[in-house]
């Protein structure tokens, strides 16, 4: 069996970046996916299609292929206000390092670094941590099967599993 379209997928890997591991799963804990659902980057997906158990891979995403460029414009500074709770600062969030989960204009969850906090506003760095980086994979296939009807609509890990009335969703929900 290859990896393909709908396959549940098991591999090992080991992320580099910079020289430095920054992610690995191992043959006891492996990284699990529906493969072509969009998982994982594309560009990875791509290179691991067609692989079979007890191949290894390796390579290099580029910035553009992986979690993109670095942008400066997503260095942001927002008003101090805009993280009071209940009438109280919630000065606990606001220390450099830290990452806040905000949401978007168009509502989403994106994750923003704290950089600097100031009198009346905080510097926040909405970049993925990997932007403007290569990433460097090695791995190996350890596990390949179809996936079943159940795991295609909810997902591996129930995670595409609807959580409202999916009368209107026609089976596809993506709630």
């Amino acid at each position: 069996m290859t990896i393909q379209d709908e396959k549940v997928v098991s591999l090992t890997y080991t992320l580099t970046v910079d020289g430095e591991v920054k992610d690995q799963a191992t043959e006891e804990n492996p990284l699990e996916f529906i493969f072509g659902l969009g998982y994982l980057l594309p560009k990875f997906e791509e290179y691991i299609n067609g692989k079979s158990v007890g191949d290894t891979f390796e390579f290099v995403l580029s910035p553009e292929e992986g979690y993109g460029v670095y942008d400066k414009e997503a260095i942001v500074e927002l008003p101090k206000h805009i993280f009071v709770i209940d009438g109280k600062l919630q000065e606990h969030l606001l220390v450099p390092g830290n990452v806040i989960p905000m949401m978007n204009q168009a509502g989403g969850v994106i994750p923003g670094k704290v950089l600097e906090v100031g009198d009346a506003h905080v510097k926040m760095d909405f970049n993925h941590d990997l932007a403007g980086k290569e990433l460097h994979f090695t791995g190996k296939v350890v596990g390949i099967r179809d996936a079943t009807d159940k795991e295609l609509t909810d997902g591996l890990h129930g995670e595409r599993a609807c959580t409202h009335d999916c009368s209107s969703c026609s089976g596809g929900c993506s709630n």
